[in-house]
């Protein structure tokens, strides 16, 4: 319960994990990123009926994602400096209160600068419990369980990567965009509730300092996977964002069929991350890799799609296949990379994710607008294919000269 306090061994790290593996907790805080990943993704099924209800252009709200993505960028790194030796336990309690202030405020936006508000609310929220997650995890677990409790926090993930873009896009049809973040503001009070029951005191030994952060930026492999993160994510983001329009407008899907299609990007996506986790077990580049070229091709083979749903469910499926690998096995890449500075790297790792993913939103949007609705798609295969260049050329012979030293 919230009273037991883990303490810390080991002056390299933030704290050491415990002796019996605390799985309620482990399953709150994958609850509360399950939760904070879904309303992320919530634009994405609602872009077309929230742009309407704004009076704006579907390009510009879809940079609600930008807002989110930005913001938590800065604000993991910010958060684990900043956070200094505060009790983790209370920096938790406090993101999960902007979460439910953030979830209320978009569902009841009346402008696009007030919804902007509520979701660069919600970056501070999702930035700051990213960057701390995986070293959270370290210390609820015991060394020999942690494989299975990463699994855990990314099957939350990967389940809010199902759910959140379909259900979305199912309540803007039955209901409005707005009934998506009622939902996502229960989630938030359930998650906070959930965190405040089981999490325990989780004191710091020796806070990140910038020293650290310049150590984990000094290691070629932490930069090579940070070049890989930004090209996929980015692509990915940039195609994602506006997949519904290009549905509309391309294959001329109705709203049960774009449902259905981003429902089979969702239930890929977890079928790769189970894979992308034992094959990154193997080699987390090659994974890295072949996840980034799976999106590639799922994305350019979408472009071909006409007429028939079934084309357009299989290249989607393409698609969430290779985008479910790839979190997996970039992970494993960080984590090897730099396991001397656990919390410093995550946060890293997680601006690296989240300035991708504001910039794919950004191009996605600008090339919607100057080129059409297929050319935030193109945007997305190039980027990948570019990515995993990145990860085959530098990546691979990195991990092969490490496994042999």
């Amino acid at each position: 319960m919230s009273s037991d306090t883990i303490s810390p061994s080991t002056p390299s790290a933030i704290g050491t994990a415990q002796e019996t593996a605390n799985w309620p907790a482990v399953a709150a805080l994958a609850f509360g990123l399950f939760s904070l990943v879904t309303t992320e993704l919530l634009p994405i099924g609602v872009i077309t009926p929230m742009a309407l209800e704004l009076g704006v252009s579907e390009g510009a709200a879809g940079q609600a994602i930008t807002a989110t993505a930005l913001i938590a960028a800065a604000a993991g790194p910010l958060l684990v400096l900043g956070s200094g030796r505060l009790d983790r336990q209370r920096v938790l309690r406090m993101l999960g209160v902007l979460f439910v202030i953030a979830t209320l405020l978009a569902a009841f936006a009346t402008s696009l600068p007030m919804l902007l508000a509520a979701r660069a609310i919600l970056g501070v929220a999702l930035g700051g419990s990213w960057a701390m997650a995986m070293a959270l995890t370290m210390r609820l677990v015991p060394i020999a369980r942690l494989p299975r409790a990463l699994a855990v926090i990314f099957t939350g993930v990967s389940v809010a990567n199902v759910i959140a873009p379909p259900l979305a896009a199912y309540l803007s049809q039955i209901l409005s965009w707005r009934a998506a973040f009622g939902m996502a503001a229960i989630l938030a009070f359930v998650a906070l509730a959930a965190q405040v029951l089981t999490i325990p005191r989780l004191p710091t030994a020796v806070p990140p300092s910038l020293a650290s952060f310049r150590a984990t930026l000094a290691r070629p492999a932490v930069l090579t996977g940070l070049a890989t993160v930004f090209f996929v994510m980015c692509g990915n983001t940039a195609g994602l964002s506006f997949v519904r329009p290009f549905l509309e407008t391309g294959p001329q899907l109705d709203v049960q069929s774009i449902s259905l299609a981003l429902l089979t990007f969702g239930v890929a996506g977890f079928a790769g991350n189970l894979v992308g986790g034992v094959l990154a077990s193997k080699s987390p580049a090659l994974t890295a890799a072949g996840g980034a070229l799976v999106v590639a091709g799922g994305t350019l083979l979408l472009t071909t799609a006409e007429g028939p749903l079934l084309p357009a469910l299989a290249a989607i499926a393409i698609w969430g296949l290779g985008f479910g690998a790839f979190p997996v096995a970039i992970s494993s890449w960080n984590a090897q990379a730099a396991p001397d500075h656990a919390e410093s790297a995550g946060a890293m790792l997680s601006t690296g994710f989240q300035l991708a993913i504001a910039s794919g939103a950004v191009i996605g949007g600008l090339a919607l607008e100057g080129f059409g609705f297929a050319a935030p798609i193109y945007v997305a295969a190039l980027a990948a294919a570019s990515g995993a260049a990145v990860m085959v050329m530098i990546g691979r012979p990195s991990e092969r000269r490490r496994k042999a030293e």
